[in-house]
């Protein structure tokens, strides 16, 4: 098992299969087409990421360096998490921008979905954790691969 150190943007545990991303995260075009029509598993829509289009990001822990595209970022985030339909988490390589880290933490406040966010972890975290892994996110900022 391989660990990891990063920093607590939303609190929380969770334990999920990773889906990776290597490349910026366009939240609006991954999360919209799939929360417009209700689409199970909510696949992700973004035809600019062959790392992970058309693969279901519901319940999986997100990995990925950084977010990127529309200021609707945030409020795309909240939207997952409201209808439940959010990743069981988001784990950053890099710093989380303003955007998601907000649509994050309303969504941690206002809904009932728990989306714990670890940003920070550095760039050995992504060459390391692999699509299918087990993910394993704890309080402090750990998160266990394998």
């Amino acid at each position: 098992m391989k660990e990891f150190k990063g920093r607590v943007v939303v609190p929380g545990t969770c334990k999920a299969e990773a889906l990776v991303s290597r490349n910026g995260f366009n939240t609006l075009a991954s999360f919209q087409m799939a929360l417009m029509f209700n689409k199970a598993g909510v696949p992700c829509g973004d035809q600019n990421n062959p790392d992970i289009n058309g693969m279901p990001m519901q319940g999986k822990a997100l990995c990925l360096p950084i977010t990127i595209g529309s200021t609707t970022g945030g409020m795309i985030l909240f939207t997952a998490c409201k209808t439940g339909k959010a990743p069981a988490c988001m784990l950053f390589s890099q710093s989380i921008d303003s955007l998601a880290a907000s649509g994050a933490i309303m969504g941690s406040v206002w809904s009932e979905t728990s989306m714990p966010v670890i940003d920070r972890l550095g760039e050995e975290f992504l060459e390391t954790v692999k699509t299918g892994d087990s993910v394993t996110v704890l309080n402090d900022g750990i998160v266990q691969i394998g």
